[in-house]
């Protein structure tokens, strides 16, 4: 497939990021990610099962993966003649491929529901976003809980799959999304995934390496936030995960608090390395900046995407 037409990469990445930003994820409707998930379950009933699970998931991540890149891939070599259809299909799965706006959403709803409604219904709300057990979890910890999830989904959920799009257009955006998928699904360390899933987790890392960290320096540009990049390369490296420490270290910086700490995942205990040392009360101002620097990042990086073709290919 041939990129080298600015218009090809812009006008369905200006159209499917408003799309977003207007509608999010429309749930009665098909949605590839449904569909991943379900091969994926599929694919994992079959061959997670008896020895060498590791190589059995190894074969899996990469022949769903390939094949997602290279479905796309000849979609699009195919559309090549019909200049319309190419731009409607490739809007659309721009539009797929982004979740800024069900991010947001998830999580004032969230914030809508402590404040209104209080801690029962907040946390009933929460457990819809995060893995953690949020039964027992106190106000402060139902909005650090918030705070995190938009913070390290604005990468995986925004930056990475426009990363992608910029580097490989809609075929490495969709395969990045099946990596995504793959290690929400499988990439877990408990008994049943340990082994099948390990080679999915360890590719969402790689592939979010990237991202993670041009995120977290993207949030500090926007709110000029000295104190966040110096959280950044404080606490970054010190999350247990090798990604998701990076935005929300920026995260904690700009707001001036305190990450981390002990919660609860499928009944067991886990501590995760504090970010920050100021252990204040979260507002519900502190979800409102988060959700306003989740959107002028995720503008931010359309308009270097958009700068950056048109310098590289040439004016339109």
């Amino acid at each position: 497939m041939i990129y080298s037409n600015a218009y090809f990469i812009i006008i369905p990445l200006l159209l499917g990021y408003i799309l977003d930003l207007i509608i999010g994820d429309p749930y009665m409707m098909p949605h590839p990610i449904k569909l991943f998930g379900n091969i994926i379950s599929i694919f994992e009933l079959k061959f997670n099962k008896g020895n060498c699970k590791i190589y059995k998931g190894l074969a899996m991540v990469f022949c769903l993966i390939s094949f997602t890149w290279l479905s796309f891939s000849l979609l699009f070599n195919f559309l090549q003649p019909y200049i319309y259809a190419k731009y409607i299909i490739a809007t659309i799965f721009v539009f797929y491929g982004l979740a800024n706006k069900s991010l947001i959403t998830e999580g004032l709803k969230v914030e809508k529901q402590l404040t209104l409604y209080g801690l029962q219904a907040a946390r009933k709300q929460l457990s819809n976003i995060v893995g953690r057990t949020t039964s027992a979890l106190s106000e402060n910890q139902i909005r650090i809980a918030i705070l995190e999830t938009l913070s390290e989904n604005l990468s995986d959920g925004v930056i990475a799959p426009l990363f992608y799009y910029a580097i490989g257009g809609v075929p490495l955006m969709m395969a990045y999304k099946m990596v995504n998928t793959l290690d929400s699904m499988i990439g877990y360390k408990n008994e049943r995934y340990k082994n099948f899933g390990k080679v999915a987790a360890r590719t969402d890392d790689v592939a979010n390496f990237i991202p993670a960290r041009i995120t977290a320096i993207l949030m500090v540009l926007v709110t000029f936030s000295y104190k966040g990049l110096t959280f950044i390369f404080k606490y970054g490296h010190q999350h247990s995960s090798p990604n998701s420490g990076y935005p929300e270290s920026a995260l904690a910086g700009i707001l001036n608090c305190r990450f981390g700490g002990t919660n609860v995942y499928n009944g067991k205990t886990v501590f995760k390395p504090f970010i920050g040392a100021n252990n204040r009360k979260i507002t519900s101002y502190c979800i409102k900046k988060a959700c306003l620097i989740n959107i002028i990042v995720s503008i931010l990086s359309v308009l270097i995407i958009i700068i950056t073709n048109c310098l590289l290919k040439g004016p339109l």
